[in-house]
């Protein structure tokens, strides 16, 4: 017979095994980041970085970028002084005068930037991803401006400056911050549209601008929402994080508070990423995937705004079936679209792919119960690098145009990724080729061979694809969606 005392010593055991558990998957999963030297960029907390309970005082853009100012100038005292100069750091983002060291450019993209237009068609926000500047949604930035849209780079925080604004960084913060991004449009161009671009966790937060304007809590609603690799659901891993983070108080496990710690060598974006910030994505992705879920079902005739979301198909940060499941499929028919770029089917060997995403896209293509219109960017056929666009509409499960792109695989290239989209080929950090200064840094497509374990760099941080070679397409398909909703 079993007594209540033995169910309860069984329920206490497995209570601690749980917990156990729990413990040494962390500690497991972060031991690499206990050991390593943490520069002053790791250490010293940027006191001048705006937040939420500054609101109150940091009312208008001008303010903000006052306080970037005084931020900017702490970033120099506090992390940039104290970091040695020479050839020895030619390649160190943090040592004054490097080849790395975004000071040293004009404009410094780490920076929130506004691109004015003399007669604004309507206003342009840019919502950069955690860990991003600025820099990431430059070009197309540029595109709109050109096309007469007003547009505001925003930076968020814990951003442009050092990694250690991630250990710190809250939704609210960035939230807030957002508000006065759309505030300050709104007062410059008058009652004219405005449209949110939002890029991986820029997404969340122009979603949230966008359901907090439907519930009447801010305004104005914008007149449309662009998001790119979209951060709607990540990996379940990354609720590990607040107990990372929690953990990282712990005299001797400081390292904890670090999901990785690397070389700062890109001038406008971390290559350390702090455990709080995986930790936040996270509680935004729920966040957001809930505040949809429960606008559709009591509105469901008007959830968003009209939205378009572009994105690989496959993608190591973020997943495509939430961007389906927890959005588009709760949104109402025949007002967004989602479009996806597949792998290179010409060079992708289904026999070497740890995934592949062909059952995905073979349903959604197939599928005749999608609210939203589909995009499938994909080889015209499996013999050839060129590429074509297959799009159907909502509710239908054929393919209604198909439109060739004048466009191809590169050699050598199976598939996007998540960092890729925004940038185009040519660009001059990211792109295919380096530019033709010879001094300049270049981060893009790099062919280095040589033994394993030699470079400090993993052999995925050089694999992955950091341009799109499909950009032209992305361009034209975001400024069309918004030229579109904008109205005459």
């Amino acid at each position: 017979m079993i007594t209540n005392s033995r169910v309860r010593y069984w329920r206490r055991f497995l209570r601690w095994g749980r917990f156990i558990t729990l413990a040494g998957v962390i500690l497991y999963t972060t031991q690499g980041c206990s050991h390593l030297e943490l520069g002053p960029w790791h250490t010293e907390r940027l006191t001048k970085e705006f937040t939420a309970a500054d609101a109150e005082e940091v009312r208008t853009f001008d303010d903000y970028l006052r306080l970037e100012d005084r931020l900017f100038e702490q970033l120099a005292e506090e992390v940039y002084a104290p970091t040695a100069t020479g050839p020895d750091h030619a390649l160190v983002r943090y040592s004054a005068g490097s080849a790395a060291d975004p000071q040293i450019r004009d404009p410094n993209w780490n920076r929130s930037f506004e691109l004015e237009a003399p007669q604004p068609l309507g206003g342009v926000l840019l919502l950069h991803g955690m860990s991003d500047s600025p820099y990431s949604l430059r070009a197309l930035g540029q595109a709109l401006s050109r096309r007469g849209f007003w547009v505001v780079g925003l930076r968020l925080p814990g951003h442009g400056t050092a990694p250690s604004g991630l250990k710190y960084v809250k939704p609210a913060d960035m939230a807030a911050a957002v508000r006065i991004g759309v505030a300050h449009i709104a007062a410059t161009i008058g009652p004219k549209p405005i449209h949110l671009i939002g890029y991986s966790t820029g997404a969340p937060l122009a979603l949230g601008f966008a359901l907090d304007a439907m519930e009447a809590k801010v305004s104005p609603v914008p007149a449309s929402l662009v998001l790119i690799s979209p951060a709607i659901g990540i990996h379940p891993a990354a609720g590990l994080a607040k107990w990372k983070r929690r953990m990282s108080v712990i005299p001797g496990l400081g390292g904890m508070a670090w999901l990785q710690v690397e070389p700062e060598f890109d001038p406008y974006k971390y290559n350390s990423f702090a455990t709080n910030a995986a930790e936040q994505v996270h509680r935004m992705t729920r966040t957001v995937a809930g505040r949809v879920a429960r606008r559709a079902s009591t509105h469901p005739e008007a959830v968003l705004p009209p939205t378009l979301v572009i994105k690989s198909t496959v993608d190591a940060t973020v997943s495509t079936n939430a961007v389906v499941d927890r959005l588009l499929g709760r949104l109402a028919p025949h007002r967004h679209e989602l479009i996806l770029f597949d792998i290179n089917r010409l060079a992708a060997n289904s026999l070497l792919l740890t995934s592949n995403p062909a059952p995905l896209t073979d349903r959604l293509m197939g599928s005749k119960d999608l609210p939203f219109a589909l995009t499938l960017v994909t080889n015209a056929n499996p013999t050839t690098r060129a590429v074509e666009a297959r799009r159907k509409a909502a509710l239908d499960a054929e393919v209604s145009s198909t439109e060739s792109l004048a466009l191809e695989w590169p050699v050598g290239v199976i598939s996007l990724s998540h960092v890729a989209l925004p940038f185009p080929p040519d660009d001059p950090l990211y792109g295919r080729r380096p530019p033709g200064s010879k001094d300049a840094l270049f981060l893009g497509q790099m062919d280095i061979r040589g033994e394993r374990n030699l470079f400090k760099l993993s052999p995925n941080w050089l694999l992955r694809l950091r341009h799109n070679p499909f950009y032209p397409y992305l361009e034209a398909r975001a400024l069309d969606w918004i030229n579109a909703a904008n109205g005459p």
